[in-house]
């Protein structure tokens, strides 16, 4: 038979709802997430039986999240002005964590910096895991669409952050 809708839920769940807090915050996260499994399961008996239900539920994701960029953008900024992550500011040891790398305010600047749909695309490779074929899936965009506007967010942060997180070379 298909793939039941509690089973989806099961394996889902977690990986969507901590790719969610990472965007939005675990007060959030727990909205959002529950609103796209809502939204899933009015939609189940429509989802084709072949398309895989990852990027269609990150696709939900998606359309959910538009309603939440502006808010999102508003939190990096705030984020770069002052070092203190809004996302984390609920639970002191994340604040501690995110306190220990001074760069992660550049991080954020450099995020809130990207068009909404390059940060989301990178957002949903880097946090969510997704293939550049489940992005484009879930967000409805040919496949080179997705891989160029990756290509162009990850320039776009590696010419404001520098070398951040690259391998050193060694000189011979």
């Amino acid at each position: 038979m298909g793939r039941s809708f509690e089973a989806v839920f099961e394996s889902e769940f977690a990986t969507l709802h901590r790719y969610l807090g990472r965007r939005v915050g675990p007060a959030a996260a727990d909205e959002l997430a529950a609103e796209t499994f809502a939204v899933a399961f009015r939609s189940w008996d429509r989802l084709d039986p072949a398309r895989p239900v990852r990027p269609w539920l990150y696709g939900i994701v998606a359309n959910l999240m538009r309603h939440h960029w502006r808010k999102e953008r508003r939190m990096l900024h705030a984020y770069a002005r002052t070092g203190v992550d809004p996302v984390f500011a609920e639970d002191d040891e994340a604040v501690e964590r995110a306190d220990a790398d001074a760069r992660h305010r550049e991080l954020a600047a450099a995020l809130a910096g990207l068009r909404r749909d390059e940060r989301e695309i990178l957002l949903l490779h880097a946090w969510a895991e997704l293939t550049d074929a489940e992005i484009a899936d879930a967000l409805d965009l040919p496949p080179g669409t997705v891989k160029s506007r990756l290509s162009r967010a990850r320039e776009k942060l590696r010419n404001q952050l520098g070398g951040v997180g690259q391998e050193p070379v060694e000189a011979s």
